[in-house]
């Protein structure tokens, strides 16, 4: 396995007047091509924060983060979102949907953006839609006629249109019943398998153990590491084993 996604000595630092926060500090982190790679930690480790940082949503004080071996850290903010559109997709914990747009046309205007002509996008969203479990009635209503759990299916395969090297997602089952975690999770899995790329953050149990690697987050510092394997429904060792780490990072 090669490495995907470095971060050397990543600092972040928020100033408020003359208070400063140190967010992230002097973090090193490789994600390997094929990772399933879950980030853990309590409320204000720097969770979010790393995910926006190396996905570069957002710029860290200090460090450097490669794509690949190539430094993304000092483009331009025009070259950092054409990096993102060609390289990433996002899974956030709300949708972000337009809701003044179709559920289709919420898919293809992703795939327009990178310059893909507009019925290949459009057969790719259909096919993707249909693996997911959205209905074709569905296509062409509106996100606000869907369930939330149909609107997250929805934003995942928008995540996925244009076929990212690289998958985030933060807190995607956050915002659903068990039912609907359990599609979004089943997918992320799914995807996993045909050796997607993904780095989600996540304080769910449930959705911590999909990954095959847990990284514990605390202070802004990466504390500990869990290597998990491939998933598999029903191990009851994998579940004990997460469960072990987490008690002993002080979860």
């Amino acid at each position: 396995m090669s490495s995907i996604l470095t971060a050397k000595d990543l600092c972040k630092t928020f100033s408020n007047e003359s208070v400063q926060q140190h967010v992230l500090k002097n973090l090193n982190l490789s994600v390997e091509k094929g990772d399933f790679t879950v980030i853990m930690g309590n409320s204000g480790s720097g969770k979010s924060t790393l995910l926006y940082a190396l996905s570069g949503m957002d710029r860290p004080t200090l460090g450097s983060i490669s794509y690949q071996g190539e430094e993304i850290s000092h483009l331009s903010n025009d070259a950092l979102a054409v990096f993102r559109r060609r390289h990433c997709g996002f899974v956030f914990q709300q949708n972000y949907l337009n809701d003044t747009m179709s559920v289709l046309d919420n898919i293809i205007v992703c795939g327009l953006l990178v310059g893909k002509n507009r019925h290949a996008v459009a057969e790719r969203a259909k096919e993707l839609l249909k693996q997911v479990g959205v209905q074709e009635q569905s296509f062409r209503k509106f996100p606000t006629q869907l369930s939330g759990g149909e609107q997250q299916r929805v934003a995942v395969v928008r995540g996925m249109i244009n076929e990212p090297e690289i998958l985030f997602a933060d807190e995607p089952t956050g915002a659903l019943n068990s039912q609907n975690a359990e599609h979004v999770l089943n997918l992320f899995t799914e995807l996993h398998r045909k050796g997607q790329s993904i780095v989600m953050v996540t304080h769910d149990m449930k959705s911590a153990r999909r990954g095959n690697r847990v990284l514990y987050l605390k202070d802004g510092v990466i504390t500990g590491e869990l290597n998990l394997g491939v998933y598999e429904s029903g191990d009851e060792k994998r579940h004990a084993a997460l469960r072990g780490f987490l008690q002993e990072m002080g979860w």
